[in-house]
Parts: C-alpha cells; sequence; structure tokens
C-alpha cells in the first residue's frame, strides 16, 4: 500500500528516483528480463517504470516497496506495448492476470526475495560461453553494470557502433539459440562459474594494464569490475570468486604508485608503498586466507596469494621471492601457460639470480609462444642488463619497443634502452 504522505514536490520525487536509478536500476532490470524475456523490452521497461513514478508519485506519495513498484509498473507497460503492437498473441493470456493499473499495491512480496537471484541469472546468461568473448564483455558491462554504449567503447578503444554490435549480436543470440534464463545446475556450475569470473578478470585486466593508448590504467573499468566480483561473490560465495576479488583488491591498491606524476610507469621495486591502499590490502589478505581454508584452491586464489606476498612486504628487498617462486610453480601446475611460465622465470632469477632466469626465459622464447609478446622480450632484456650483455640486452628492447602499444611502457623501454652503454 502506498503511504499516507503529503503531496510531494516534483524535485523531491525526482531527487528520491535518481538515487534509486543509481542503486537499484540494474537489479530492477535484471528482473524485467526473468519477466519479460527480452532484453531491449526489459530495457524499455525499466524506464517507462520509473517515467511512470515520476507522473505518480508527486501525487500519490512514495510506496512501501518502491523498488516493487517499480517492476510492476514496467511490466505492465511492457505488456500494455505488446497488447497494442498486436505482435505476440501469446502474451494475451497472461497479461490477463496482470493488474489494470500500475498505482494500485503491486503484490510482489513473494517477488522481492528472488530479485538478487535474478541479477546473478543475468550474470551467468550474459557470460554464456555459446556467446563470443568480446560480446560476453560487451553485453556484461551493459547490461549487468549498465555502462553506456559509448564508455564501454572507450574503454576499449574501439568505435560505439563495434560495441553496438557486439551487444546486438549477442542479445540475437541469446534470443535465437533459447539460452536460458537462470543459474547453471550443481552440475554445470564449476564449468560456467570460470565463464562469469574470466570475463570479470578481463575487464579488470583491461583498466588495471590496457592493452593500448596513452594511459597505464583505467580506474573506472578496475571499479566496475571489482563491483562485478563483489556481487558475485555475495550471490555465490565460492572459493575461485573469493581468489578473484582478492586478486582485483591487491592489484588495485598498488594503481596510484604505479605511474609518476607526470604519467611514467614506475616498476613495482621502485614504487612508493607508502601510496599503496592499506584497506585494499587487508581486505584482499583476508580473502585470500578464506580461500586457502576452503581448501579449493584454484588459479585466481594462486594470483591473489602471490600479489599479497608484495603487498604484505616492507620494501622490494625484504620481498620472499621463495615463496613466490613456490606459489608459480603451484599455478604452473593448475594452469599451464607460457605466460605463467615466463612469471615463474622471473620469480626464479629474483631467488637464484639473473642468469638461471635467463637461462629459463631463453628456454621459453625458443618455443616462439611469446614470440610476440613484449613483457618477455622486456624481461630477457632487464634480466641481459643485468648480466652485463648490453649487446644482448640492447636487441631485446628493441624488440619489446617494437611491440610495445602503450605509451607509457614504450617511454620506459625507450628510457631502458637508451641508458645501455654504448
Amino acid at each position: 500500500m502506498l503511504q499516507s504522505a503529503p503531496r510531494l514536490a516534483p524535485e523531491v520525487v525526482r531527487e528520491t528516483l535518481d538515487a534509486m536509478y543509481r542503486e537499484e536500476s540494474r537489479r530492477i532490470f535484471a528482473t524485467l528480463v526473468r519477466l519479460l524475456g527480452d532484453f531491449d523490452l526489459a530495457e524499455e521497461a525499466l524506464h517507462d517504470g520509473f517515467r511512470a513514478a515520476l507522473e505518480q508519485w508527486p501525487t500519490q506519495g512514495v510506496p512501501d516497496h518502491p523498488r516493487a513498484w517499480l517492476v510492476s509498473a514496467g511490466r505492465f507497460k511492457a505488456i500494455d506495448a505488446i497488447r497494442r503492437r498486436a505482435r505476440f498473441q501469446a502474451w494475451d493470456d497472461s497479461a490477463d492476470a496482470v493488474e489494470t493499473a500500475p498505482d494500485a499495491a503491486p503484490a510482489w512480496d513473494e517477488e522481492a526475495e528472488v530479485l538478487e537471484d535474478d541479477r546473478l541469472r543475468l550474470i551467468f546468461t550474459c557470460c554464456n560461453p555459446a556467446l563470443a568473448p568480446d560480446a560476453q564483455v560487451a553485453l556484461t558491462l551493459r547490461a549487468v553494470c549498465g555502462l553506456a554504449t559509448e564508455d564501454i567503447a572507450s574503454a576499449f578503444l574501439v568505435s560505439a557502433p563495434t560495441i553496438a554490435q557486439r551487444i546486438v549480436r549477442a542479445k540475437a543470440r541469446i534470443r535465437d539459440a533459447g539460452i536460458p534464463y537462470q543459474v547453471p545446475s550443481a552440475a554445470d556450475l564449476p564449468e560456467r562459474l570460470d565463464a562469469v569470473l574470466r570475463v570479470i578478470y578481463l575487464v579488470f585486466n583491461e583498466g588495471y594494464a590496457a592493452s593500448s593508448g596513452d594511459t597505464l590504467t583505467r580506474a573506472d573499468l578496475c571499479a566496475e569490475a571489482i563491483r562485478l566480483g563483489r556481487l558475485l561473490l555475495d550471490l555465490l560465495p565460492e572459493p575461485e570468486a573469493l581468489g578473484l576479488l582478492a586478486l582485483m583488491l591487491l592489484q588495485e591498491s598498488r594503481r596510484t604508485a604505479r605511474t609518476s606524476v607526470s604519467g611514467d610507469l614506475v616498476l613495482l621495486e621502485a614504487q612508493d608503498r607508502g601510496l599503496w591502499n592499506r584497506e585494499m590490502i587487508a581486505e584482499g589478505a583476508a580473502l585470500v586466507a578464506r580461500a586457502f581454508a576452503a581448501r579449493r584452491i584454484g588459479p585466481y586464489t594462486l594470483q591473489a596469494a602471490i600479489a599479497a606476498v608484495h603487498a604484505e612486504a616492507a620494501d622490494a628487498a625484504t620481498t620472499d621471492w621463495a615463496q613466490i617462486a613456490g606459489l608459480y610453480e603451484l599455478l604452473s601446475r593448475a594452469e599451464p601457460s607460457p605466460v605463467v611460465a615466463l612469471n615463474r622465470a622471473v620469480a626464479i632469477a629474483m631467488r637464484d639470480g639473473p642468469a638461471v632466469g635467463l637461462a629459463l626465459i631463453d628456454g621459453i622464447l625458443a618455443t616462439g609462444e611469446l614470440a610476440d609478446y613484449h613483457l618477455a622480450h622486456a624481461a630477457r632484456a632487464d634480466l641481459c642488463r643485468r648480466l652485463g650483455r648490453h649487446a644482448e640486452a640492447r636487441v631485446a628492447y628493441e624488440r619489446a619497443l617494437a611491440l610495445a602499444r602503450l605509451a607509457p611502457e614504450r617511454k620506459f623501454l625507450a628510457r631502458r634502452l637508451a641508458a645501455l652503454p654504448a
């Protein structure tokens, strides 16, 4: 029922609705997707619901359950529009059960319990393996996070029409393939959860270590990924969800120190640790401990544990490289890849000396798998520099510089190259 409140000023209602839109719109959208079975129809219904509230709440007051009212109003508007278009005769039967006006108190108390489940359903739908990876990322940022198409395009340095096309294709694929809007069964959950975690980490990684452009990091993308990680953990507290959120927090804690005032790259060993966010470090370390206590340790948890060792060291000199090398050994077994092998080689070089690490990196490069990966050549160049093998270091730095696309990394590599003895 509606509160017995006096007439409200339109500006007060607008402020209330603006706050609700920021805080609740994606929850409402997720429920409307479930009820209407269509992303575009749900988006239209979301805005229709808020528009109806803007018109009716000044005279009728704010309802006791405003989120449920907005869902009901949006749903009613959508079904009414479908009736007018007379496109889907099958909707008539279900529409008859809908109240004839949203200003009546909507009987949605039972739905309040499933609103958060709707957000989880939406995440799994957007990250369905049937969708292309780039479409999963774009649709998740649009549908779950509510980012504008232009903002997603700007973040990934592609055109807005390209992102819009990816989103349209993803929605069409969901519709045409009949992809169910549901949380996977217990049997399918591990595989499907991996896809969700991967999408979230792809978003974070693009913000933490941008693939190209003039800036090293994009704080907005990191923040969205962390927000998604928190949401997923609240809805599905699995060990690897703990590990992923821990990893993102521990990496994000160093963001301010990763570049100088002029935007130049600052390596981990040279960073001002006083700039690191200690609250994020404490939260991340606690999440790592919880994940390890679950005794189902996956790749994200191992990476988070490595980040925690770095974060908890008082300075670069006291970093426990033996522990880091051991964790990379575990990671290489859990999720073997050339990049993990490269990071393990760097850790071993810090533990056992540059000659040992260089031999490992040369073995990795000999396979050809990282021939076009600029960080592999940069790592080789640094070890050669430390060993006094300046001619080899020069060749490796030049190769890394030719492959690097990010402006701060290119400036850093150019400075290292110029500092080598002739």
